[in-house]
């Protein structure tokens, strides 16, 4: 137990510390097997309710927990992290101008071992890698995109006999929209993965291209900063001249004062203040957990059954 919670009382039941302490707030950061029930649960008991992503895992229960803040009149906030960070809404305002169809190419493996290695494969036991990390990343390609997904298709590899016989560590979805665009996302985790070419996000247009550019020297693939440190993102204009040359050079954005993970954390807990206090409108970001969830939980179906899936 951190030092800073030493002196608090630790109840061990979630349910009857809502009952007895009666929050204003929640903040569910558990697994995600107990996101939907203990979500549900706090908001009934009249809680507003931070809860980590993925939103539940299943579509069903994810659906729950947003009619339950619907009927309650509680807030819901889930933890999408990049839509605080200024260098990923600089990412998506930059694509968005370049205008689509777009391909998206984006990936996140982490060579992870000791301690890491083991929150990973607790992860695994109930929610597959493409879930866990996918949801943030088909976000970003929802929130660049006006086009309808359609289409999902999945494959994935056990690399280890230290998950569950019927999980992978490897994971690869393809997401096909109705205008054409088309993205994928790669995600494998465990001391056997890799670190060339670990953090790949491109954005790619008829027009050009945005991409983030990570510092070359960084290249702990399992450090939480790594995953949300951007360096810079690269602007890529493919208008050319009448000899066919590029009229424009390449933009480089540097991101060097960019927050780190942990202020990233806090501005995502200003944001549920501002949400409470503000009365915001949260009916556009309980949506968009919902698709990004779906179209994750429809790749994850994919690789297991090994046909593409219809959404």
């Amino acid at each position: 137990m951190p030092d800073e919670l030493a002196g608090y009382i630790i109840h061990p039941s979630f349910h009857e510390a809502l009952k007895e302490l009666k929050p204003d707030l929640a903040c569910v950061a558990t697994y995600s097997e107990s996101h939907a029930e203990y979500a549900i649960a706090a908001m009934e008991q009249g809680a507003d309710v931070f809860v980590e992503k993925p939103l539940a895992t299943t579509v069903e229960d994810a659906r729950r927990v947003i009619d339950c803040a619907r009927a309650n009149g509680r807030k819901l906030v889930i933890g999408y992290i990049l839509r605080h960070h200024l260098s990923w809404m600089r990412l998506i305002e930059e694509a968005r101008k370049l205008g689509g169809p777009y391909v998206f190419r984006m990936n996140l493996n982490q060579q992870s071992s000791g301690a890491t290695w083991e929150t990973h494969k607790n992860l695994m036991n109930t929610t597959s890698l493409i879930v866990d990390c996918g949801v943030h990343y088909v976000d970003v390609m929802c929130q660049i995109t006006d086009a309808r997904p359609v289409e999902v298709r999945g494959m994935g590899m056990r690399l280890s006999d230290e998950i569950k016989p019927d999980m992978y560590n490897y994971g690869h979805l393809q997401v096909l929209f109705d205008d054409g665009t088309v993205g994928w996302y790669e995600a494998g985790w465990g001391p056997m993965m890799s670190e060339t070419a670990f953090f790949v996000k491109d954005v790619i247009s008829p027009n050009g291209c945005v991409s983030i550019v990570m510092n070359e020297a960084v290249t702990k693939s399992d450090d939480v900063d790594a995953h949300t440190k951007t360096a810079n993102i690269r602007i890529h204009r493919a208008e050319r001249d009448a000899d066919g040359r590029f009229l424009h050079p390449d933009t480089n954005l540097s991101m060097a004062d960019e927050p780190g993970h942990q202020e990233l954390c806090e501005r995502e807990q200003a944001f549920m203040l501002k949400a409470i206090r503000e009365n915001l409108d949260h009916d556009r970001h309980m949506n968009d957990a919902l698709q990004s969830l779906g179209i994750c939980l429809a790749a994850d179906e994919s690789v297991r059954s090994g046909q593409p899936v219809k959404l």
